[in-house]
């Protein structure tokens, strides 16, 4: 096999990256911020970054010459954006009117579902997902896909051609959905073995084991979810927990032995490292604690959240619980593939309970905070020496309404609200994946 040789990258712009999560004050210790960067990338991974003649200086001039380079001027460079929950088979049915959670997910949902029993309507659709992702900034998702193994197939060849760090796996499903979308433990067996064995660990790939949720799947399929994530030591796990009261209630109908819906994942080995829940709107102190004590993520959902009306997530008490939470787009439930959207509606979420979302922090939850709540901030997430080299490119100016906001601002933290609440994918100038473009505008 011929080997390509990758060249060395420079990236030259207004570099920021996050270290730690700023809290409420914007710590600026927790964060840093070059307005002449430059990020030096060999074998698409970070080997430097810094004020543009530091890192320029410390490079041989020869080399130097001889890379790829990529001024993008005063415009904003950030680590690629991490969307911690979505689902693309759900991409056709973005924006369908008027329901709530059960009610969604059986009108749009389930029918949209079932199409991807073809494989080739799985591979037009995780085309689509991925490029669309791609062009919001967005590097790394933990993606659903559907009960059909061809949809993980379709999805995981998709970011494998693209070399993107990517989760996903099949949904497993036995119950409370429509026949043609459930399967048996059998199945669901069968089924994630082969694709764990195919897929997890190719490329910059890793496979989730995806119990839609705890009332789709009886205790048997529950029990298998939970012994093949501890069947290897880097398997992902995600699904959904406390998004809608009907739901809760629905589940404690359905397990009247649990104390609570989280006690149902905890029962089947389903907490730990690696795992993720999204949503998690309607949770008592003890779950918090528990999710904390043990490692388990949360996605903060909020365009799905208000756009379904489940309610608002409490970010900053999650936080103070210890939780690790990245933040999440939904897509169908939510209305956007954007997370810089989504940052938006994020803030006035956290309105609601006043602890407002502060700037600098909006963005760490995008990227950094998104790493670690995947467990994969040992990869990806900020730009230290032997990361992964993805960003995303802002023209923090691209529309009217923000240039005419931000004239005369200089200070970070003014200029980042500003993109939080004004801005969308229109900001997006480039996406890099390994340090080569995958999306300029």
């Amino acid at each position: 096999m011929t080997h390509r040789t990758v060249p060395d990258r420079l990236i030259l712009g207004q570099i920021l990256h996050f270290l730690d999560d700023p809290g409420e004050g914007d710590d600026p210790h927790s964060y840093a911020h070059f307005p002449q960067g430059a990020l030096w990338i060999v074998e698409g991974r970070v080997a430097a970054v810094g004020h543009r003649r530091a890192v320029e200086s410390a490079i041989a001039p020869e080399r130097l010459a001889a890379a790829e380079r990529f001024d993008y001027g005063d415009r904003l460079v950030l680590p690629g954006l991490v969307d911690t929950h979505c689902h693309y088979p759900q991409s056709a049915v973005i924006a369908s009117f008027g329901r709530q959670l059960l009610d969604w997910l059986n009108t749009y949902t389930f029918p949209a579902e079932m199409a991807f029993r073809d494989p080739e309507v799985a591979r037009a659709t995780a085309r689509y997902f991925l490029d669309r992702l791609l062009a919001h900034g967005t590097t790394t998702a933990s993606v659903f896909a559907t009960v059909h193994a061809a949809s993980v197939e379709a999805f995981m060849a998709e970011a494998d051609a693209r070399q993107l760090r990517m989760l996903t796996g099949k949904v497993m499903m036995d119950r409370h959905a429509p026949p043609e979308l459930c399967d048996t433990v059998a199945d669901a067996e069968r089924d994630c073995v082969a694709l764990i064995e195919r897929w997890h660990g190719r490329g910059r790939l890793r496979y989730t084991i995806t119990p839609r949720f705890a009332p789709t799947s009886t205790s048997a399929q529950l029990a298998l979810a939970g012994e093949l994530y501890a069947s290897r030591p880097d398997l992902h796990v995600q699904s959904h927990l406390a998004e809608n009261p009907d739901e809760i209630a629905w589940v404690k109908a359905l397990f009247p032995e649990c104390r609570d819906y989280l006690d149902v994942y905890a029962r089947h080995g389903l907490l730990g490292p690696r795992t993720i829940y999204g949503h998690c709107i309607h949770l008592s102190g003890a779950e918090r604690a528990e999710m904390a004590a043990t490692g388990t993520a949360a996605a903060f959902c909020p365009t799905s959240n208000l756009f379904l009306g489940s309610g608002f997530f409490d970010h900053a008490a999650s936080v103070e619980a210890g939780l690790r939470v990245g933040l999440a787009t939904d897509v169908g439930g939510g209305s956007s593939f954007s997370l810089i959207r989504t940052l938006d509606e994020a803030y006035k979420v956290s309105q609601v309970h006043r602890r407002p979302l502060s700037p600098l922090r909006a963005w760490y939850l995008a990227t950094l905070a998104g790493a670690r709540a995947l467990y994969l901030d040992a990869f990806i997430g900020n730009f230290e020496a032997g990361k992964e080299a993805d960003c995303v490119v802002l023209d923090e100016r691209a529309t009217p309404e923000l240039e005419f906001r931000l004239r005369g601002v200089t200070g970070l933290a003014e200029r980042l609200f500003a993109l939080t609440v004004l801005g969308d994918e229109r900001c997006v100038v480039a996406t890099h994946v390994l340090g080569a473009p995958a999306f300029q505008r």
